[in-house]
């Protein structure tokens, strides 16, 4: 047990040291809009590109409780696309859905 704990420690020391900077950016962008009380996301831009295409099928608290880097965001779109019926968005409509989920919902 005890060769666990040392095992552990580095990481949960290196978490503690990283999770402030990262959920501190993540704060600021918050302070700075008020949050929908109907979605629990963000007012900020790219909301109603969010809200009305990703809020259809599942509520929003399925990604604002994640934190995803674009690449991710962008993953989680394909595989919803390929196997979720999820349609095909214009070119801008999906840049401004991962530009929102970027910045507001990083990875934590």
């Amino acid at each position: 047990m005890k060769s666990k704990m040392v095992l552990l420690l580095p990481a949960i020391l290196g978490l503690l040291w990283v999770a402030p900077a990262i959920a501190g950016d993540h704060v600021e962008a918050a302070e700075e809009y008020e949050t929908d009380p109907e979605t629990g996301l963000l007012k900020a831009p790219g909301f109603d590109t969010v809200k009305n295409n990703c809020t259809v099928c599942h509520s929003a608290r399925l990604f604002t409780s994640r934190g995803y880097t674009r690449k991710i965001w962008l993953e989680q779109i394909r595989w919803m696309q390929d196997t979720q019926g999820l349609w095909e968005f214009a070119p801008e409509v999906e840049e401004e859905i991962l530009d929102y989920l970027e910045t507001y919902y990083p990875p934590r």
